[in-house]
């Protein structure tokens, strides 16, 4: 066995370990394929809390915001997303789910697709944790991932490629939302999102429940995120079927898609 074999084949090794078996389809399309496939994922402790985290440096991977395909009809699944994506010759090597909807689907506050603006922001009061005040925005932006505060946004607003309005912020310059409470019976799965100071996105979502300070702590005190977007709770789901994550929430609203630059 060569070297470059033996390379490809520590992750395959790891998975099996795991018990994330590749499926037959992607052991069909070759180990190399395989391996250009796997997502920039890894398990991840904090707190006697077990996690899934995904660090995506926008140098190396392609972040895009998905809610409706070309017919216009919600995508609806991350499995959706996938195969169509599939089906256009791109591997995205996972999705999760990308913010708060509504009922029909459409995006609760900001979201934009390449550029273009499909739902406004939102500033105004609410219930529900999109109005727990701060609440704040991921976007993309030449190339660039950010987290800011909705307030903070809409004063100095960029232009942006893609964006997603969420709430509420877990971090915000290095503070805990003020509203989060240490001693919180509320425990849930959650999903986020931060952005380290070396432009580094990273995805995270809890194998179990988890109150929202210990979430937002997470971020900050081992992710090193000084500002961090809490995206959802129950529905909280993510799909990279290259490490047998295979997530299956139906009717989500907007996606994330994370995938590998060329070159």
């Amino acid at each position: 066995m060569d070297f470059l074999t033996l390379l490809q084949s520590v992750p395959l090794l790891l998975a099996l370990a795991k018990g994330a078996l590749p499926s037959v389809a992607t052991l069909g399309m070759g180990l190399g394929q395989w391996v250009a496939s796997l997502p920039p994922c890894r398990d991840f402790a904090f707190e006697a809390t077990s996690y899934l985290v995904c660090e995506v440096d926008p140098k190396r991977y392609q972040v895009e915001l998905f809610w409706k395909d070309p017919a216009g009809n919600p995508f609806q699944s991350l499995h959706n997303l996938h195969a169509a994506q599939q089906a256009a010759g791109r591997t995205m090597l996972f999705g999760i789910n990308a913010g708060m909807y509504h009922p029909n689907l459409a995006p609760v506050g900001l979201y934009v697709e390449h550029g273009q603006e499909m739902a406004d922001v939102k500033t105004g009061s609410g219930s529900g944790n999109f109005s727990l005040q701060p609440n704040g925005i991921f976007y993309m932006r030449d190339g660039k991932a950010a987290v800011r505060a909705t307030r903070d946004f809409v004063k100095r607003r960029p232009s942006v490629d893609y964006a997603t309005q969420s709430g509420p912020m877990l971090v915000i310059d290095g503070q805990l939302h003020p509203k989060f409470q240490a001693d919180s019976t509320s425990r849930k799965t959650r999903d986020g999102v931060g952005v380290r100071k070396d432009g580094v996105a990273v995805f995270a979502i809890s194998n179990g429940t988890v109150t929202f300070h210990a979430f937002a702590r997470l971020f900050r005190d081992a992710l090193g995120c000084d500002n961090a977007l809490f995206l959802d709770g129950t529905i909280s789901s993510l799909f990279a079927p290259a490490i047998g994550r295979n997530d299956d929430y139906w009717n989500l609203g907007p996606m994330i898609g994370v995938f590998r630059k060329n070159g």
